[in-house]
């Protein structure tokens, strides 16, 4: 297991909860779990020594702060953007509303936008990743679809509105989570252009294998197992969100790299960095579970305890949760280490923000 050591957070700025990025995209921030609203900001030209050009000789160059909330307000409009054209009601008309209905009910984005940011950091550009990225999406729209259906996780609420198959039925709901899986192949091998084929091959590949049974499906097959055990131990527990969490998150951050053209050793420290931010986003979704309420989350708060499901808190407990939150949070971000930091700063600020997030 990876050591628990409570460490500093450095380049966060404290910003007001209700801005404009918080109220747009229905995200807030704060410490782990509890306290006031904050988030990250780098501010460019900002000495940071495990990042190039950061060894503090000479004159630093002028500082231009990043706005995080701008960035995310700009992509998430992107991506919304591209969702929605990709993802138009045509006949049969109900199976594309239940599609479109959870695919552009909100939610952060942060997937296609970890993609978008690994594209541009290895020297892409946002269009060759756009049909990568909505991919992504359309991937994880679905998993949450089967999650939350009766014979799974048995949700009613999800980003604050009816869960799909409230909606739509639960035949409607299923056939719309396997429609949004086909499509998203789909999608990212005839829409993605100004990349040769073969990384275009190497990013379908990727992503399928995130998904199959050495991924989402199998850590996804080992929670359910898991459930009502008491037996679980820790390597179980990490095990199952390594691989149902994690290995998407890791796979939207590959495919940016590989898309954008990045070399192999780019390609596997980025891969590095998203597994520690997909392992990251799980343990903070744990401490969130027992610490806010559902209308905070926008789904049901506190099913993990009433289905007695293996958590970190659970297991460690809400403080050594967190203590293992922020040290994943250093970690992730030492990987971007040797990147130039203008380009970094989406992904340092989207660390931060997983960490910190409130919902």
């Amino acid at each position: 297991m990876r050591s628990m050591n409570l460490v500093d957070r450095p380049w966060v700025r404290d910003f007001n909860q209700s801005s404009l990025f918080g109220s747009a995209l229905g995200m807030s921030y704060g410490p782990i779990g509890a306290g006031p609203g904050c988030t990250s900001s780098v501010r460019v030209g900002t000495k940071m020594p495990h990042l190039r050009g950061a060894e503090g000789k000479g004159p630093t160059q002028k500082e231009t702060p990043f706005s995080f909330k701008d960035y995310m307000i700009q992509k998430a409009s992107s991506v919304h953007k591209a969702l929605d054209e990709a993802v138009y009601v045509k006949s049969p008309i109900k199976i594309h509303e239940a599609m479109r209905y959870s695919l552009l009910a909100g939610g952060k984005r942060v997937r296609p936008a970890l993609c978008l940011a690994a594209c541009e950091l290895v020297g892409g550009d946002e269009s060759n990743a756009m049909p990568a990225a909505c991919a992504v999406e359309m991937i994880h729209t679905m998993s949450l679809i089967h999650d939350d259906l009766p014979c799974m996780d048995n949700d009613d609420l999800r980003r604050g509105k009816p869960t799909n198959h409230k909606v739509f039925g639960e035949d409607v709901a299923v056939l719309a989570g396997d429609s949004l899986l086909a499509f998203a192949f789909e999608h990212i091998a005839t829409a993605t252009s100004g990349v040769p084929s073969s990384r275009i091959v190497a990013a379908v590949g990727e992503l399928a294998k995130s998904i199959g049974a050495e991924g989402l499906v199998a850590g996804q097959v080992v929670d359910i197992s898991s459930t009502g055990q008491s037996d679980v131990g820790l390597d179980q527990l990490e095990f199952i969100h390594i691989h149902k969490t994690a290995a998407l998150l890791e796979a939207a951050v590959v495919l940016g790299a590989l898309l954008g053209g990045g070399s192999d050793e780019e390609v596997e420290k980025l891969r590095k960095y998203a597994r520690q931010v997909g392992l990251l986003f799980q343990v903070v979704d744990d401490i969130l579970d027992v610490t806010k309420s559902s209308q905070e989350l926008g789904k049901t708060a506190g099913k993990d305890l009433v289905t007695d499901k293996a958590t970190y808190p659970k297991l460690m407990g809400l403080e050594k949760s967190r203590e293992f939150a922020e040290n994943l949070n250093k970690e992730a971000k030492e990987q971007l280490s040797g990147f130039d930091l203008e380009k970094a700063a989406p992904l340092i600020a989207l660390a931060d923000y997983i960490a910190y997030r409130q919902n």
